[in-house]
């Protein structure tokens, strides 16, 4: 150990290490400081974490667009790569949430007012470039799902106005999605967005330094721009600890259980499923975002169509400028949230709005359920050849995509299991010919036996007709005498 000891102190000594670091290591923070202070580390750490997986995986990842999906089957096949891609997946969803626990924890306890409002900025812009980071990250799966995703977000930015055609072209590197694409999205996803992030975290790391971690809220002890700072200083003389290790241990096992949780997913769960290589031709996609965009794909889906364009422009503008206005229009007063229940009012509504329309971007009620399979025999009323037909034709027309049969198909139309009993043969025949809002005509498509066929099997399963075949025989009334 002594030959150890000594290289420390030479290479100390020419790098002046310890001068830096113990600074760091020994300021003061309050000593109420406990475990809902780790989210800010946490996310430093799921950085890293990203930050090296990410090194490992771009050492076998192809940047062409003829061969990063090959190249992405190589890499999970491989029992390293397979771990390796699950933990930059997971580790990716881990940083999300752990700024936005953080934020919210800042928010509740009030400590983006002064003098603390920078460190909030700073925050804000943290957040929007992971979760930038986050969406370039996904289109370099270069599946069918991701392709279709980029499609989605360049039409959605061709919405804005005068700018729209522009940012479009912009995000998709030219008119369509190709190789250049790909390249300008692992550009910023590998380089110029972790570049921002150092820079953030840096500038967020030194402004936590410079006015220190914020006391623990007490309520009757509001923020005075006027004293606090005098009183803050008094406040760590009387009641400050090290940071190392005081405070540190904390960080450190929290980083670690998450960094263990991450490995577990990785290991059970693996890396996200890679869907068919991308096909313009093939409109049968899916392009259901990560999980921590879910909640706005719901929120888009369940918009009424005429003001889709308005919300899809407005809302990010108006969440960021609440965001980066809030430390300027609220920063003194009291900071406990039994002083402030409008805080905890609007954490709550807002939690409880992106869950619900999370659990509703599972479900995905407004998409077709394309790997819906034909119908089973038992779940077809009659055996007659007609309704049989019938049956095969609402599977293969596409029909069981939207619609729910007697439990089976799609929820983004009405369930048609008992349509007997709402509309008459007429009505149900104009409705395949003509179609509805958001079904298409099939009178170009179908022959009249196909329509008589898909009739017969719609009108199979009416309730009055399922009670009679139901019905014991004695209970079937005899005709009369003539």
């Amino acid at each position: 150990m002594r030959w150890i000891r000594a290289a420390w102190r030479w290479i100390d000594d020419r790098t002046g290490y310890s001068s830096l670091a113990k600074p760091i290591l020994e300021h003061p923070v309050p000593r109420g400081a406990t475990w809902a202070y780790v989210f800010g580390s946490a996310t430093l750490f799921a950085f890293i974490i990203q930050v090296i997986t990410g090194i490992a995986l771009s050492a076998a990842y192809v940047t062409s667009a003829g061969e990063a999906y090959e190249s992405l089957q190589f890499i999970t096949n491989d029992p390293i790569g397979y771990l390796l891609r699950g933990m930059h997946f997971y580790g990716a969803s881990a940083m999300i949430l752990m700024v936005g626990l953080h934020m919210i924890q800042v928010f509740l306890y009030g400590a983006y007012k002064f003098p603390r409002e920078m460190n909030w900025l700073t925050g804000v812009l943290l957040l929007g470039v992971t979760v930038a980071m986050g969406f370039t990250g996904q289109l370099l799966r270069w599946d069918d799902i991701a392709v279709w995703s980029v499609y989605v977000a360049a039409s959605q930015a061709a919405r804005v106005p005068v700018v729209g055609d522009s940012l479009a072209h912009f995000v998709i590197a030219g008119d369509t999605i190709g190789g250049a694409t790909l390249s300008r999205f692992f550009a910023f996803h590998v380089f110029f967005i972790p570049a921002i992030i150092f820079a953030i975290v840096g500038l967020h790391l030194w402004l936590v330094l410079h006015h220190g971690i914020s006391e623990p809220p007490e309520a009757g002890r509001p923020v005075d721009p006027k004293t606090y700072r005098a009183w803050y200083h008094r406040y760590l003389e009387r009641d400050g600890v090290p940071f190392w290790p005081d405070a540190a241990w904390r960080d450190i096992v929290f980083g670690l259980g998450m960094l263990v949780v991450i490995i577990v997913l990785a290991i059970v769960w693996g890396p996200p499923h890679l869907g068919a290589p991308p096909d313009p031709s093939v409109v049968e996609a899916y392009p259901r975002p990560d999980w921590y965009f879910l909640w706005f794909f719901a929120a888009l889906a369940l918009l009424p169509a005429e003001i889709e364009d308005l919300v899809i422009i407005l809302a990010p503008v108006l969440i960021g400028l609440v965001l980066l206005g809030l430390p300027f229009v609220a920063n003194r007063g009291e900071r406990s949230p039994r002083r402030r229940p409008w805080a905890v009012a609007v954490v709550l509504l807002v939690v409880i709005m992106v869950g619900s329309l999370w659990i509703q971007g599972i479900r995905a009620p407004w998409s077709p359920a394309f790997e819906a399979r034909p119908l089973a025999p038992e779940v077809i009323a009659s055996t007659d050849a007609q309704v049989l037909r019938g049956a095969e034709l609402f599977h293969a027309q596409g029909c069981q995509f939207c619609h729910m049969f007697r439990g089976e198909g799609g929820t983004r139309g009405p369930d048609l299991t008992h349509v007997g009993d709402r509309l008459s043969t007429e009505l149900i025949t104009i409705a395949i010919l003509n179609g509805r809002r958001n079904m298409p005509a099939y009178a170009t498509t179908l022959t009249p036996d196909d329509v008589d066929a898909l009739v017969a099997f719609l009108l199979s399963e009416r309730t009055r007709d399922r009670a009679a075949r139901s019905a014991p025989a004695s209970d079937v009334a005899a005709p009369p005498d003539r």
